[in-house]
């Protein structure tokens, strides 16, 4: 007999409405790679230059709906949920990412099943964890990516504040609705959120995930050969670190002219990217158009 089908879950509801904030003609897909599926949100023409968008940890692919505004006019956006994380990609569990090595391969695979050649340089941005992510790829991959964008990178320049850690302690060790509530609601000050965006942070806690791969921040040699033109956009009130020492970091990492920063003064880590606002958007657009560095 066929299967009843299933009723959708509140998580399901709740990234809906997110998904819903997407401009006019979006369209998702589940893109098979070896690790899993991968579900990718995609907007903008065909034929446009191709940038990929990769969420924090905890987050999905619905936040960058703002980044696609801004780019869908003339880029090809495509926003992945990361696998193993809250989201609707489905991760293969005889092939788990265990490594960077790993997280390489599978954007490898996944920018190859996008149909986007090798020798076509991709756009690529990330934020908190993604950028993290983003950041690997670029120094393992540098042939396959045009330029980069940070997004209030974490373990990419410095480490994290002693203080979030330990409001985060309690998250990792028994994570709930409840507690990831309280927790963004400490770490954006209390700032206006997208009620949508919020309910899917908050939902998205009691939604199985695996470790994420935690590596050490990039060596300051690997960091100095960083060739992508990269933009670090900071986030003045986070509490996950200290943004302007981020900043200094930064700068001096990647020398020669290739890092650009700057620091957003009223945006919070968690805030974003849902709430870069529209300057900020159209910052990480230009760059990414080639206006930037």
């Amino acid at each position: 007999m066929p299967r009843e089908p299933r009723e959708p879950s509140a998580f399901d509801l709740a990234y809906d409405a997110v998904l819903a904030h997407w401009p006019q003609g979006t369209t998702t897909a589940a893109v098979p790679t070896p690790y899993g599926a991968t579900h990718v949100i995609s907007h903008g023409p065909a034929d446009g230059p191709p940038v990929l968008l990769l969420p924090g940890g905890g987050a999905t692919a619905t936040g960058w709906y703002g980044t696609a505004a801004a780019l869908g006019a003339t880029h090809r956006v495509h926003a992945v949920d990361l696998v193993g994380e809250p989201g609707r990609s489905l991760a293969d569990p005889g092939r788990p990412i265990r490594t960077a090595a790993d997280l390489t391969g599978w954007l490898d695979a996944l920018l190859d099943a996008l149909a986007i050649p090798a020798e076509q340089p991709v756009g690529l941005a990330g934020h908190s964890y993604g950028a993290w992510i983003a950041l690997q790829y670029a120094l393992a991959a540098p042939d396959r990516v045009g330029r980069l964008v940070l997004l209030d990178p974490t373990n990419c320049f410095t480490g994290f504040a002693p203080r979030f850690l330990l409001r985060a302690l309690p998250v990792l060790l028994r994570p709930g609705a409840a507690r990831r509530a309280a927790f963004l609601d400490w770490e954006t000050g209390g700032a206006a959120l997208d009620p949508d965006w919020r309910r899917l942070q908050v939902l998205a806690a009691d939604v199985p995930s695996v470790r994420p791969v935690n590596g050490p921040r990039p060596a300051p040699e690997r960091l100095a050969g960083l060739r992508p033109p990269t933009l670090v956009l900071l986030a003045g009130r986070s509490r996950t670190h200290d943004s302007y020492a981020v900043e200094r970091k930064a700068r001096a990492a990647v020398p020669g002219g290739r890092l650009e920063t700057e620091v957003l003064p009223d945006a919070t880590h968690f805030a974003l990217p849902v709430g870069a606002g529209p300057e900020a958007h159209a910052r990480m657009a230009r760059h990414l158009t080639g206006e930037g560095n």
